[in-house]
């Protein structure tokens, strides 16, 4: 479908490209966003991209409402290029036991062992669809199609913090304790939310890419340790 564009009360506007989750329909969104930010348009305090649409936050009081619905429907049918505001990350995760209570259930579900469920999830290039839920909680996809389960029929009350689990086609970290239904295959040390960083509190961005690799239990802890100690930056966890 064509770009359309939806009110969001007076100072926003959504610029919707589709309706569906597609990976190739979330490229439009994040090159459209990259657009938005080169054209440094006074008066957009805010963009915020998600699976298939993007919002922009302005100041009707310094942005004509139609030159600027003008603005973005030819922003968004420009030619796009591939978004270069995007980040590559290598996520460390303790997998199974009492960290990731979830993968045996998993690995019987789809008929294979525990240790093909870690390795294809390990294996596959996650894209950051968008951050919500809970600040800093990144919805990635997509998961290989034999790995798409359902959520759990009994949500948990309380999920801990740092927990990778899976649902669908996506996986996910809770960067807090909260209630939560997906299915929990690990845990990582890695902070993805934390107010100290003022630059950037979350972790993840949209448009950003996750691999997990796995750690043993003892790496875990020594890493999680360091990272309490403010001893390791969010840079290290950057891919090469």
């Amino acid at each position: 479908m064509k770009p359309r564009i939806l009110a969001l009360g007076d100072g926003a506007l959504t610029l919707e490209f589709g309706d569906r989750i597609d990976p190739a329909l979330n490229a439009r969104v994040m090159a459209t966003r990259d657009a938005l930010a080169a054209l440094k348009i006074d008066g957009i305090s805010d963009v915020v991209p998600t699976y298939r649409s993007l919002t922009v936050h302005f100041d009707p009081l310094r942005l004509d409402r139609k030159a600027l619905i003008q603005r973005l429907l030819e922003t968004a049918q420009a030619p796009k290029q591939v978004s270069v505001m995007t980040t590559r990350w290598l996520i460390p995760v303790v997998f199974g036991a009492d960290f990731g209570p979830d993968l045996a259930e998993v690995a019987h579900a789809t008929g294979r062992s525990e240790t093909s469920v870690i390795d294809a999830l390990c294996a596959t290039e996650l894209r950051v669809f968008l951050i919500g839920f809970l600040p800093g909680f990144p919805y990635l996809g997509e998961l290989p199609e034999w790995l798409r389960l359902p959520r759990r029929a009994t949500p948990r009350a309380a999920v801990p913090a740092n927990s990778l689990a899976i649902a669908g086609a996506q996986a996910a970290v809770y960067p807090w304790q909260s209630p939560g239904g997906w299915q929990l295959l690990g845990r990582t040390p890695v902070r993805l939310f934390d107010l100290a960083d003022a630059a950037r509190p979350a972790l993840l961005a949209p448009g950003d890419t996750v691999r997990f690799t796995p750690v043993s239990r003892d790496e875990f802890q020594r890493l999680a340790r360091a990272v309490a100690a403010r001893e390791i930056d969010s840079a290290k966890w950057r891919a090469t």
